[in-house]
């Protein structure tokens, strides 16, 4: 029996969760390789250590961890500040593994069970690592509450009381014929019954999205589903492997099994299925899609074209939008915001810092109040939230720089007014040598220049009118930059060869080993909204946008030649924010 010990790792806000390791044995001269595990909703690492030994791969390393609010990690019992706080420990962890113990994400395979399980699949989802194989077990797409709108209930509630918490309903015996999984399960005092609100909300809210967006998912999985399950429906883990996006695949329905797949009284067979599944995927090179030509072939193509094909006139979908667009035409007369839409396009520059200063006007109350309720929508709050974690990372990034004893030279080639550039300087020293912000539209450039001086900034920084899609130009720019920004412009083309061109230009830019920073928007829950009802800078044309998924972001940016080495994502999975670093060869 494999022994294991007791670890700590620290959290993105510094945290200190708890984890169990059992080191393997790994021929010498041959890369360290890992199998996580991740437990159940309510649980913690030692209810499923019985797998380390029950596997029986003894030349890999397994780590095992508690959640926030479980076991022998610390917070409120079955509480985290959120779901998707929940998701980033999970990057973080495997941060942790690669600095601490050198396993590389490439040499990593995934066991996660029920909540656990949505928790590491819209880890994959949001994050894109490249991990060798993933196996979900029960994965708690959709919970039975039983009792009729008990979601809405729980939804209604917490906005007049904030975050409470509720126990489970299920009983040990309807989660494993196993007697002694039931007995332990009773008994064992570190079981934690209650859930808060907000963590159970934000699980069915993750769920939603990542078996609707599946495809976007490329690593190898394998679905145990549990076909007796009294507290997970079955029909969202069908539909999540229907629409997996991954080359190897396989799905596992076991006959008489309750929700603990992996802790049942007759497992053995379960347990054989993902060691085979491990051991395959670690013997061979992982084969992932490319997604370079995504924009001509594939599921997002396909998106977008339909957002852009007219519906049939007069049809009632015709009839909804075209009384949506009015609406906001009205609404235009009365909110200065919904006014610099319709203006200058809901995609430019201009509406973006309106969207960032956060502060509502209009000609009355009335007014006003649209104006609130227009930039409360969750589009725009998950674009404030980019603008943070752009600063967060430029930050960083500069930190890098100054470790490096290398100069700031930053530049952004598709600025805006350059706020979130100017205002990430502050606390910064020292400043940047240089700053070069550029754009395309004049007003951008005046106004951007005029925060610039509001700033007191003109001894560092410029900004110039510029073409972010001319490879050539880009490739001139002097000085060398060694941080370069891309943020919210790939988003708004379809087109990956115009994308391609741009990230080329800064690779020929920048100096070897400089930082890119960039943007991408791999899900959005209002596009036929924006499709159907805004405007976009282009000349007043509906402002269609095709999703990209993290994996084909990536795989352009590295293409460019550069390497991802950290990501930050919204809580809604709505935008995410990159850094990478120019490869050198």
């Amino acid at each position: 029996m494999r022994e294991a010990q007791h670890q700590t790792f620290t959290t993105h806000d510094g945290v200190q969760l708890f984890y169990r390791h059992w080191p393997g044995s790994t021929p010498a001269g041959e890369p360290r390789q890992a199998v996580l595990l991740f437990h159940r909703g309510h649980e913690h690492s030692e209810r499923i250590a019985h797998l380390v030994d029950e596997l029986d791969l003894p030349h890999l390393d397994f780590f095992a961890w508690d959640a926030r609010g479980h076991g022998l990690s610390p917070g409120e019992r079955g509480d985290s500040p959120s779901f998707a706080t929940s998701v980033r420990d999970v990057q973080t962890f495997c941060d942790h593994l690669q600095s601490h113990y050198q396993i590389d994400e490439s040499d990593i395979a995934v066991i996660a069970q029920s909540v656990g399980a949505v928790i590491v699949a819209t880890w994959v989802h949001d994050y894109a690592p490249r991990i060798r194989s993933l196996v979900l077990a029960s994965p708690a797409f959709k919970v039975k509450l039983y009792v009729p709108f008990a979601r809405k209930g729980l939804g209604l509630m917490r906005r007049f009381r904030g975050n409470f918490f509720v126990n489970s309903y299920v009983k040990a015996r309807f989660l494993s014929h196993d007697p002694e999984r039931v007995a332990s399960y009773d008994s064992d005092p570190l079981i934690t019954k209650a859930i808060s609100v907000n963590v159970l909300l934000g699980l069915y809210e993750a769920a939603e999205r990542v078996v609707a967006d599946a495809q976007a998912i490329q690593v190898p999985t394998q679905l145990l589903i549990s076909a007796a399950d009294f507290v997970v429906h079955r029909k969202p883990q069908e539909q999540f492997f229907e629409r997996l996006g991954s080359l190897h695949k396989e799905k596992h329905l076991l006959p008489g099994f309750f929700h603990d797949t992996l802790g049942e009284k007759n497992r053995a067979h379960a347990v054989a299925s993902a060691r085979r599944f491990i051991l395959q995927n670690f013997a061979h090179a992982p084969a992932r899609p490319s997604l370079l030509e995504a924009d001509r072939l594939g599921l997002t193509c396909a998106e977008s074209e339909s957002l852009a094909a007219p519906l049939p006139h007069n049809s009632l979908r015709d009839l909804y939008w075209r009384m949506t667009r009015a609406s906001m035409r009205m609404g235009s007369r009365l909110s200065t915001g919904v006014k610099l839409g319709f203006d200058t396009g809901f995609d430019s520059g201009s509406t973006l810092d309106y969207v960032y200063r956060n502060t509502p006007s209009g000609t009355s109350a009335i007014g006003r109040m649209i104006d609130r309720n227009y930039l409360d929508s969750i589009g725009w709050r998950g674009i404030r939230q980019r603008k943070l974690h752009v600063e967060e990372l430029l930050r960083l990034a500069m930190t890098h720089l100054r470790e490096q004893g290398r100069e700031v030279r930053i530049v952004d080639i598709a600025a805006g007014h350059g706020r979130y550039i100017l205002e990430a300087l502050q606390g910064v020293n020292p400043l940047p040598e240089t700053i070069l912000l550029r754009d395309y539209s004049d007003i951008n450039v005046r106004d951007g220049s005029a925060l610039i001086r509001e700033k007191g900034l003109e001894h560092i920084a410029r900004f110039i009118k510029g073409n972010a899609f001319d490879r050539d130009d880009l490739a001139a720019l002097e000085p060398k930059p060694t941080l370069a920004v891309v943020s919210g412009l790939y988003e708004l083309f379809a087109d990956n060869q115009m994308v391609s061109d741009s990230l080329a230009g800064l690779a020929a830019a920048v100096e070897p080993g400089a930082y890119l920073i960039y943007t991408g928007q791999p899900w959005h829950p209002q596009l036929e909204l924006i499709a159907r009802a805004l405007t976009s800078h282009r000349e007043g044309q509906a402002w269609v946008m095709r999703r990209r998924s993290q994996a084909e972001m990536d795989q352009l940016v590295e293409a460019a030649g550069f390497r991802r080495i950290s990501l930050r994502v919204d809580e809604w999975g709505i935008f995410s924010v990159s850094l990478a670093q120019r490869v050198t060869e």
